[in-house]
């Protein structure tokens, strides 16, 4: 007999009732069906297959490209009792066999995968021996060529169809417009499926836009207003500790954040945000995935971000618990000229994209013909510096080479210390009694990392040194004299950016690429750029734009947000509605037309009530506003 789903929920996740939605999709897994989740950042996306998991026998391979989350979600699993794995890019050979035995063999419930782990001869050799109940793919938008993070390596999660043939699979995303749902299904080879998708409405969310003449005392005058944790978002790593050192000489207590710090400080920044021990961090859009922090009362972006979905995800951080809570954008007109100018810089030319990888390989010193399958340490910085390479042109190239499938860049391959001990246990205690120094570190890992003998367990040096009360450098050296010995297998952690090669090194002018579909990825990233623009231009409520975007046409205004707010304050009389609407229906009598022209034509009518009277005709359908913001009669 099936265990309860709310049992489950109750015994190890301590919750009462589900979330909206949770549910449903629990019981349409259970019930075989393929399904697409669509909930919101914080929407509770794991209980979604962690509840059905754990309500059958076998595991549930989970796909993520986010090891940070991954490590997270397998650590929280643990702390509850629940046997869990993860294998991501970076890792030895041996760890991966070891894990993948433990999960083929024993109680392990969940494993967690990198989509480019998914196609190694050494996974698919253990694959037949995985007892899978379900597949979750985490961030499924990445499967489509026309979503906004489109990952090769997704295509071929469809292939583990072929080899697990009835088990249903669960695709998780927060943003996807239909368009990309479809493709979702469709890449997948969903067979009979249900869609669930939970409104994008945020009733305690207002969205604000401003255009300013100076950001930073805008950013301040938002900060001293409104109490509380906030996040504030920049696009460069440089402005990030410029802006939170300006913030702290007005009196406002913050700090910075981005990938390029080491681990150390990341976690430590991290731990004093979410601790408010500080009150704001100021960080790239490196921060705040899988951070479960419910009271953020403000999400500011100093830069707008290149799509709607980037910025849904990330304003959404805020008012978690439901609390009012505001997230606001603060732009100029050059802001929105280099969102436009982006495009071409997104998606360079193959001459570039040549010269860029012919510098890589260069810069590896990699012959011809070799690297299939072996990871590099790249330091981006010091590349860019020995080849003289524009940044935003490296960084680009290097996303195209991926989504081409001849390298993939993991800025964030954070591989923490790895232990496992190497010898029998009668060698240990002999090693011991003839080595009483080391006796401490030894009895230290055994007790602190449980199955330590079995698998390697990822380490923190600092955490042990505190524990046995030691210098760190003096834990440092005596687990590299056991490693030595032979007694254990240490490898220290890994902070660097790493280049994992795809294919075999090829000589440069070998280097192709389908155009065709190129070009199509580049005329939907344009769309996206076009539609964030109306998002940031527009008259009418945030949240219906938003809503429609992604396909949900119930949306009704919000009431809070800075147009909403403005409309309430300039009502529209009957005498001026019938005017703006004959206006209106005269411009479109002949063609559609974008809402720029329109606005042209609607000359001497302030522009909160022409939207007002737009919004209302769109409502009504006696007007129709297409993806690209072309405006025509219905």
């Amino acid at each position: 007999m099936r265990p309860s789903i709310y049992n489950i929920l109750k015994e190890y996740w301590g919750y009462d009732s589900y979330r909206p939605l949770q549910e449903e999709i629990i019981n349409a897994v259970l019930d075989g069906k393929d399904t697409l989740a669509l909930l919101p950042t914080g929407g509770g996306k794991s209980i979604c297959f962690q509840v059905p998991a754990m309500a059958m026998p076998g595991l549930c391979l989970v796909v993520s490209p986010l090891i940070a989350l991954m490590k997270d979600q397998v650590e929280n699993l643990r702390k509850k009792g629940i046997t869990s794995f993860a294998i991501y890019s970076g890792m030895d050979r041996k760890n991966v066999i070891n894990i993948l035995k433990l999960a083929s063999s024993g109680n392990c419930k969940f494993l967690y995968v990198s989509p480019e782990r998914l196609e190694t001869k050494l996974f698919l050799e253990y694959l037949p021996a995985l007892d899978i109940n379900l597949v979750a793919i985490d961030e499924a938008h990445c499967i489509s060529q026309w979503g906004y993070d489109f990952r090769p390596t997704y295509l071929r999660i469809a292939a583990l169809r072929e080899q697990k043939a009835g088990i249903p699979l669960l695709a998780l995303t927060a943003s996807a417009t239909p368009q990309v749902q479809v493709d979702i299904c469709e890449k997948l080879l969903f067979g009979q499926h249900t869609i669930f998708r939970q409104s994008f409405e945020r009733p305690n969310l207002s969205y604000s836009v401003f255009q300013v003449e100076s950001k930073l005392l805008k950013l301040v005058e938002i900060l001293t207003k409104v109490p509380g944790s906030s996040i504030v978002y920049c696009k460069s790593r440089r402005r990030t500790k410029q802006v939170a050192e300006q913030l702290a000489s007005y009196g406002i207590e913050a700090d910075f954040y981005h990938a390029g710090l080491v681990a150390d400080d990341r976690n430590r920044k991290q731990d004093n945000w979410i601790k408010n021990k500080i009150r704001t961090i100021v960080s790239t859009n490196a921060f705040g995935m899988g951070i479960d922090k419910s009271d953020v009362k403000t999400v500011v972006h100093l830069d707008p971000p290149d799509c709607l979905e980037n910025y849904y995800q990330e304003a959404g951080r805020a008012g978690r618990n439901n609390r009012k809570a505001y997230a606001v954008l603060l732009y100029q007109e050059k802001d929105l000229t280099g969102l436009e100018e982006q495009v071409n810089l997104r998606f360079p030319p193959l001459k570039d994209l040549r010269s860029v990888y012919q510098a890589v390989v260069n810069y590896l010193q990699m012959p011809s013909g070799t690297g299939e399958g072996n990871y590099y340490d790249f330091d981006l910085g010091d590349f860019l510096s020995r080849f003289k390479l524009p940044s935003l042109l490296v960084v680009n190239a290097l996303k195209v080479l991926e989504q081409e499938n001849f390298l993939s860049f993991n800025e964030q391959a954070f591989l923490p210390s790895l232990v496992i001990f190497t010898c029998n246990k009668e060698s240990l205690y002999a090693f011991e009694s003839a080595n009483p120094q080391v006796e401490p570190i030894i009895k230290a890992l055994l007790r602190s990392y449980e199955g330590i003998f079995d698998v390697e367990c990822a380490i923190q040096e600092k955490a042990l040194a505190s524990f046995l009360q030691m210098d760190l450098n003096e834990l440092t050296a005596g687990l590299h004299q056991l490693h030595r010995f032979g007694i254990i297998s240490y490898s220290p952690k890994k902070d660097e950016p790493q280049l994992f090669f795809i294919q075999n090194r090829l000589r440069v002018e070998e280097l192709t690429i389908d155009m065709e579909k190129y070009l199509k990825r580049k005329h939907h990233y344009k769309m996206r750029i076009e539609n964030f623009i109306s998002y940031i231009k527009i008259k009418t409520c945030r949240s219906v734009f938003t809503g429609r975007y992604f396909g949900d046409a119930t949306m009704k205004a919000c009431g809070i947000c800075d147009n909403c707010i403005r409309q309430k304050r300039s009502p529209v009389t009957a005498a001026e509605f019938s005017t703006i609407e004959e206006r209106i229906m005269s411009a479109l009598d002949l063609q559609a037309v974008n809402v720029k022209n329109l606005m042209q034509h609607l000359h001497g009518i302030r522009q909160e009530k022409a939207w007002k009277v737009i919004e209302f005709l769109q409502a009504e359908k006696k007007i129709l506003v297409n993806e690209s913001g072309m405006i025509r009669k219905a």
